[in-house]
């Protein structure tokens, strides 16, 4: 399925295409293979918008089920599409397949995909972020993920994700693993965090901690584990009257 873009994206392109071939019915693989030409050869805005709202009625919310083996095999480290659905492969596919040899373009076009999305399809967007051409030219879109008050679209952004550890500065890094607290999704699924890690973060989780003493509420012990690397004392001290969850 030849695409013309740069080799990595088109590696990717290779192994999205294999799963779904895989995994997903002749029909629906045929259509996608057919969208799929008619973007990349005609850079036609029309089909990609259309296509990637169409998705969901030829692959499910089913998960890929990839093995070991498969993701041991992944070509962008840290990108851990595990728990992926059908669906979302096949819209990634799609948003990877538009040319991308003119950036401003191409950033445009998916501007205007991120802009109408529903909720699945801006998952799917989020989720293909460390895939993307021209990466970097991202980082408000991924600032602004963030900052939803959608739940599983911030996780989309915030788990299993290498856009934001290497892309973010450290006052959006830090927002997003305070909002992560906020909204009682897990640290641990966030890629790159103790390697980030940074005093002003422990700074403002401090604070989150003290706010929570104060609502008489619990601290997770994921916060302790972040704090602890600069401020190992204020740990110790709060803890001894904090209940941890």
């Amino acid at each position: 399925m030849p695409i013309k873009t740069d080799n990595k994206t088109n590696e990717i392109i290779s192994i999205l295409s294999h799963w779904l071939e895989q995994r997903g019915t002749d029909s629906s693989f045929d259509w996608l293979k057919s969208k799929l030409a008619e973007i990349a050869t005609n850079a036609s805005e029309k089909t990609l918008f259309s296509s990637y709202s169409a998705a969901s009625r030829y692959y499910l919310k089913e998960s890929l089920n990839l093995s070991v083996a498969e993701i041991e095999k992944l070509p962008v480290v840290g990108w851990n599409p595990t728990d992926w659905t059908l669906e979302q492969t096949a819209r990634s596919l799609l948003l990877l397949s538009f040319p991308a040899s003119d950036p401003d373009r191409y950033i445009a076009t998916l501007d205007k995909i991120i802009a109408a999305a529903d909720v699945a399809e801006a998952i799917a967007f989020y989720q293909t972020l460390p895939l993307f051409p021209h990466p970097e030219k991202f980082q408000l879109r991924a600032a602004e993920g963030i900052r939803t008050n959608m739940t599983s679209v911030f996780n989309a952004v915030a788990h299993h994700n290498p856009y934001p550890a290497k892309y973010l500065d450290d006052l959006a890094w830090n927002q997003m693993v305070l909002k992560a607290l906020f909204v009682s999704s897990p640290l641990r699924l966030i890629y790159g965090l103790e390697q980030r890690n940074n005093p002003q973060l422990a700074q403002m989780l401090i604070d989150y901690a003290r706010e929570r003493l104060a609502a008489n509420r619990t601290v997770s012990d994921e916060l302790w584990n972040l704090v602890k690397t600069f401020e190992p004392q204020t740990v110790l001290d709060l803890k001894a009257v904090y209940k941890t969850s």
